[in-house]
């Protein structure tokens, strides 16, 4: 039996009053809770990630602090965009426990953390770097087909360079793309869209790495 206070975050006040968001995050929280655990206690933030100012979040964890409690979470990228925040967080001398991975230590939760960090900050470097350039050259970004689908492969090239370190010590112990995909998933990383991997992303994902010839796999 375990005690929680639970914590959600919506970005916008919509998402707050509608619904949505909050929705999804409720679920994966019913799902992880076992029977005789018991949630002492709700706090809402409506805050953008971006935002480490928050209320609701340092009432959440004096709340659990109060009651010997842990802080219990939906998913790691509903709570903050920085390593410095969460872990910040872990040091308050509370349990952090995210639902949608439940086995993570610590540890672990600072290294997808700091991987989900470095995806957004490559991938934005590289959009605001194509998109001042695309400006210089007076193409209307909005109109241009081909400088999204440019920007659309960029993004994905720094998305496979992130997932190097991951991927590659799998395809050297020659993993096929369907375990491959099952380790990615286990271990809740997620494609730049938020799903689950499937083999040919995996197979998408090795061509840009350039690392093998995947129909070996």
């Amino acid at each position: 039996m375990a005690r929680y206070v639970a914590y959600f975050r919506v970005s916008t006040e919509k998402q707050g009053k509608s619904g949505l968001g909050l929705a999804a995050q409720h679920s994966l929280i019913e799902r992880f809770l076992s029977e005789g655990d018991e949630v002492i206690a709700e706090y809402v933030e409506v805050q953008s990630g971006k935002n480490d100012e928050r209320v609701q979040l340092w009432k959440a964890i004096n709340h659990a602090k109060r009651n010997d409690a842990k802080l219990l979470i939906a998913k790691l990228d509903r709570f903050s965009r920085k390593v410095s925040f969460i872990a910040s967080i872990m040091e308050q001398g509370i349990g952090l426990v995210v639902a949608e991975m439940p086995n993570a230590t610590d540890f672990q939760l600072h290294i997808f953390a700091a991987l989900a960090q470095e995806e957004r900050r490559l991938i934005s470097e590289r959009t605001r770097h194509a998109l001042a350039e695309a400006k210089k050259r007076g193409v209307e970004l909005g109109r241009n087909g081909k400088v999204l689908a440019n920007l659309n492969r960029q993004a994905a090239d720094e998305r496979a360079e992130v997932l190097r370190p991951i991927v590659v010590p799998m395809l050297e112990k020659r993993l096929s793309l369907s375990e491959i995909a099952r380790q990615l998933n286990d271990q809740n990383i997620r494609t730049a869209r938020g799903s689950r991997f499937h083999p040919q992303q995996v197979a998408n994902i090795v061509r840009r790495m350039g690392k093998i010839n995947v129909c070996s796999l």
